[in-house]
């Protein structure tokens, strides 16, 4: 006789607390309804602020329809995993120190894709084995899936002023990942807006790229103008970016929920020892075999070599005009990239002034 199987409510315990097992912190189900999140996101596009990422005009109708991205789906099960493992103290001094390159938190230690993916593929089969088999898809920032809408409507957080997911035990230092199932789970509500009329994320964004409320230019956001754009960093912006050479995380170094923000129990994440060492003249000496091997299973590997030049470059030209920032940036003025000359002589010329 075949064991009964558990109802769609033992089964949510059950997965929240193999979900807690496996270094979550918290899980949520919805049967999410899209339609006015993807008529903002129509809005934000024809705006023109997501620049170069064209990806984002594409695959609309998926993102619209988690049916139509994984047919069979009746609930989004959300996951979210924090991802920090030093005090935030740190980070503010490396924000503070320009002969230091600052990297946003998230990608300090190895690539959060692989570890996600691995760990909602894990979650899905311990369902399994009390479910039986179902049918699923698991996504990490790695599909047309809008995932800060979904984690809101299921009640994980809700969605700061910065655009970003907000807990009220957890900040936002943490990734999100998804599983798209048929499995019938009972569907949790979504929490109430906790930012009142805070608006120090708006504030501090040093190229104002955060416009209003819930409103982003990405073309504007160090983010985007060190990791996706892959042209020349607009000139007027360069200053502004100061020492951050992967990412920034500003808007939630202010924010004051992130006093709440929880340390990761996923030792994956811990900073790899060549980036606990962040002198920007010895990362700018790196060649490129020497960064991508340093960097092997990195989500920095993504933007290669020549964009990790081309940042560090504008890093130093906002330093102070040190001997050994001015010989580096020299013996880089001959480099193949017409891209890295550009922000190497740009910098000579800044620290010059």
């Amino acid at each position: 006789m075949m064991p009964a199987l558990p109802c769609p409510h033992a089964l949510k315990l059950l997965l929240t607390q193999n979900a807690l097992d496996l270094g979550f912190d918290a899980v949520s189900v919805t049967r999410p309804d899209l339609r006015e999140a993807t008529l903002r996101l129509q809005a934000w596009l024809d705006a023109g602020h997501h620049g170069e990422m064209n990806f984002m005009r594409q695959h609309a109708a998926l993102r619209a329809d988690p049916t139509a991205l994984h047919p069979g789906t009746l609930r989004v099960i959300s996951v979210c995993m924090p991802y920090l493992t030093t005090p935030l103290s740190e980070a503010e001094t490396a924000l503070t120190d320009p002969d230091r390159g600052y990297i946003s938190r998230y990608a300090l230690g190895r690539d959060y894709h692989k570890v996600l993916r691995s760990r909602l593929q894990q979650l899905a089969h311990r369902l399994e084995q009390h479910w039986g088999p179902f049918n699923y898809r698991v996504f990490t920032d790695s599909a047309p899936v809008l995932e800060v809408e979904i984690a809101h409507q299921g009640g994980l957080g809700w969605r700061g002023k910065h655009t970003l997911l907000l807990r009220r035990d957890g900040g936002s230092f943490f990734f999100l990942g998804e599983i798209y199932t048929d499995l019938p789970l009972p569907v949790d509500a979504p929490v109430e807006d906790h930012c009142g009329t805070c608006q120090s994320c708006i504030d501090v964004c040093p190229t104002q790229a955060i416009l209003g409320p819930y409103r982003l230019d990405a073309q504007r956001c160090i983010s985007y103008l060190t990791i996706e754009l892959k042209g020349a960093i607009p000139e007027p912006l360069r200053p502004l970016i100061g020492n951050r050479i992967y990412g920034c995380d500003d808007c939630q170094l202010v924010c004051p929920w992130n006093r709440f923000a929880q340390q990761s129990p996923v030792s994956d994440f811990a900073p790899r020892r060549v980036l606990q060492s962040d002198q920007l003249v010895a990362l700018f000496s790196w060649d490129e075999t020497r960064f991508n091997d340093q960097l092997a299973g990195s989500a920095i590997r993504r933007i290669g070599h020549e964009r990790w030049l081309r940042n560090i470059a504008v890093a130093l030209g906002n330093g102070p005009p040190q001997s050994q920032a001015i010989a580096a940036l020299h013996q880089r003025q001959d480099h193949p990239s017409a891209l890295v000359r550009e922000h190497v002589n740009w910098a000579l010329r800044r620290l010059s002034e």
